[in-house]
């Protein structure tokens, strides 16, 4: 690769990668924040929140996989300087939206009682969790649209502003926060219904600075006609390329709900250590959240504009970098367990499950990170969606949730044991995707002429 390209590609990874690690990290922050305020007041009210928020995950099952797939078409139409597609490509994924978003929003709204027994079998987490689901489920709604406008605007070279439109979004959650639950300036304490309240309000505030910033800069529209209007053409080309993707998410993100189910029935101090590592799974993964999602962008930029061996390697050399950053950022994982205890009032029980729990985390960040950026990455921007389908329901499916069910309620092995076959899922299907990777089927341009959304 010539020293002109070399530093090509280093300038335009670092000036995505940047802002997204801020955005991930800010969005981190909030179920941070939640933790920690509530952990203050309540362990049931910190534990209740948690395993309520499991239905917003799957709500950004159905959602990731749209804004991946819009993401997929758009970073090799902008390549190839397509700007037309890209504004049907956002009509349609808004339209296949509404009714994702609306369904949600129901089931939080009239059936909360009915999603916290999903989950867990303890009282007093089902009464904190009820009135949390009702009050948050308008933020469905808006965190929905946000996360097609934010897709959208990434792959259009507007990935400061949506960085910006995360950043009001999260600090005004956490304002909010420290306001509704502790009762501040008069206001009553509100607890875990005071977080819902501030997530419907901050997801409201998210969503009108993406509009702002959609209708500013005008680089790409969002028209109604795009979204009542979709061509056969574009609806097969989508559904081509991003069921895979929708089902990989519904089949992965069951299963892994599956696993809240499980640890759910195992007690509350599990439910509270486990409520704490997942946050800090979600912190220390910012950056190759960030990694694979810039990645994606870039080497689908080439793909669009037909420069194919340039996109391979680039793809190397995003994998070498992410490898060594989940080495990294697993120690840090690993690390953290002091500096959590002097932050939080646990039971004795909970604290050492999670020592435990994030000594385990310094593995499993590794093939996270990996799988994160190869899978949901590079496979994606040529793509090539229907391995990580098939590699991620074997694991989770054949593997994790039945040995994981039968370790909990049938051997009856200790808790520790049970947790450690819980997250052995992004190490078990390393070889698969390094192989698959070798094999370069992600090479591939997908918006040619012939293929266009008309």
């Amino acid at each position: 690769m010539k020293f002109s390209e070399d530093r090509s590609f280093t300038n335009k990874l670092v000036s995505l990668i940047l802002p997204m690690t801020l955005q991930f990290f800010m969005f981190a922050l909030v179920p941070l924040s939640d933790t920690v305020m509530l952990a203050a007041l309540d362990q049931d009210a910190m534990s209740a929140v948690s395993l309520a928020t499991q239905a917003m995950f799957v709500l950004n099952l159905f959602m990731f996989a749209l804004s991946a797939g819009s993401s997929m078409f758009a970073a090799q139409y902008w390549g190839k300087g397509d700007k037309e597609s890209i504004e049907k490509l956002f009509g349609y994924v808004i339209r296949l939206t509404i009714p994702v978003v609306f369904v949600f929003f129901f089931c939080a709204l009239a059936l909360p009682e009915g999603v916290m027994r999903v989950y867990t079998d303890v009282p007093g987490i089902i009464d904190e969790g009820v009135p949390y689901l009702r009050i948050v489920s308008p933020a469905y709604i808006f965190m929905g649209f946000t996360m097609i406008y934010e897709s959208i605007l990434k792959n259009v070279g507007l990935v400061k502003q949506c960085t910006i439109a995360s950043t009001v979004t999260v600090l005004l959650n956490i304002a909010l926060n420290a306001i509704f639950i502790f009762g501040l300036f008069g206001l009553p304490v509100m607890g875990a219904s005071g977080a819902a309240l501030a997530t419907t309000i901050s997801n409201i505030a998210g969503f009108g600075t993406c509009l702002y910033f959609s209708y500013r800069y005008k680089t790409v529209r969002l028209k109604v006609s795009n979204i009542l209007n979709t061509s056969l053409e574009a609806r097969k080309l989508f559904s081509k390329h991003s069921a895979p993707f929708l089902l990989n998410q519904i089949f992965w993100g069951f299963g892994f709900t599956m696993i809240s189910v499980i640890l759910g029935h195992l007690g509350g101090d599990v439910v509270a250590a486990n409520s704490i590592v997942t946050v800090v799974k979600d912190l220390v993964s910012c950056f190759c959240y960030a990694l694979g999602s810039g990645g994606s962008i870039v080497v689908g930029n080439e793909l669009g504009a037909g420069r194919l061996e340039r996109a391979r390697e680039y793809g190397a050399r995003i994998l070498r970098l992410t490898i060594v950053s989940g080495i990294i950022l697993g120690l840090i994982a690993a690390a953290s367990s002091p500096f959590i205890v002097m932050l939080l009032n646990l039971t004795p029980e909970a604290e050492h499950y999670m020592f435990i729990m994030l000594l385990m985390c310094s593995y499993y960040i590794v093939g996270r990170s990996i799988n994160a950026t190869v899978i949901a990455g590079l496979f994606a921007a040529g793509g090539d969606t229907r391995f990580g389908f098939i590699c991620d329901t074997v694991t989770m499916w054949a593997f994790i949730v039945p040995v994981g069910a039968l370790a909990a309620f049938v051997f009856k092995w200790p808790v520790m044991a049970v947790y450690f076959i819980l997250n052995l899922d992004e190490i078990i299907k390393l070889p698969a995707v390094f192989i698959h990777y070798r094999k370069y089927k992600w090479v591939k341009n997908i918006v040619d002429t012939k293929e266009e959304l008309d």
